[in-house]
């Protein structure tokens, strides 16, 4: 069973550690995410990689339980928003076809990112942590939450979040209307 308070790792590492390729995919991925550390990129692998297996388990069986198992897992990648096609019209290929980026896609994080809520994928997160962010009335501060296709209109920022007044200057800031810090500090001098 184990012990309640050290919970189970929820990924896989590499088989190995230091192959040049995979740093470089890695290194890629992070950024482009903009993730803290390789732990958050290797849990979405290994929970693509369950997803895969469950797939070729499915492929190799039959019987009518089977059949009902990957409606399921359709139904499930389709609420998730990582599968694009309806669940009726989807088929097993489509899910060995899945990518790691097509999971961090669906991350809170990027979803807030590619709202326009934030200019990076970095403050991004930074705002999710804050609690400036929230699904509905609901505060996520889990920047690794897979948005579901239902919730991903509803990502707006938090009722009490200052973000929320038009004119607070991070706000304008984000849209352009008025120069960083950093800038704003070289023009005076």
């Amino acid at each position: 069973m184990g012990d309640p308070k050290k919970p189970r790792k929820k990924y896989e590492t590499p088989r190995h550690p230091w192959e040049a390729e995979r740093l470089e995919y890695e290194r890629k991925l992070m950024r482009k995410y903009g993730l803290r550390r390789k732990r958050e990129l290797w849990k979405h692998q290994t929970q693509l990689k369950r997803w895969r297996d469950r797939a070729k388990e499915l492929m190799a069986r039959t019987d009518p339980e089977a059949d009902r198992e990957r409606r399921a897992l359709f139904r499930k990648l389709y609420e998730l928003g990582i599968l694009d096609k309806k669940p009726e019209e989807a088929t097993l290929d489509d899910v060995l076809k899945l990518t790691v980026e097509d999971v961090l896609e669906r991350r809170l994080q990027t979803q807030v990112y590619r709202k326009g809520l934030a200019r990076t994928p970095l403050q991004a997160r930074q705002l999710i942590v804050h609690r400036h962010i929230a699904i509905g009335d609901r505060i996520v501060t889990v920047p690794s939450y897979l948005v579901p296709r239902e919730e991903e209109d509803k990502i707006d920022y938090a009722p009490h979040s200052p973000l929320r007044q038009e004119d607070h200057p991070l706000r304008k800031q984000m849209l352009g209307e008025e120069p960083a810090p950093a800038e704003a500090e070289g023009e005076e001098e």
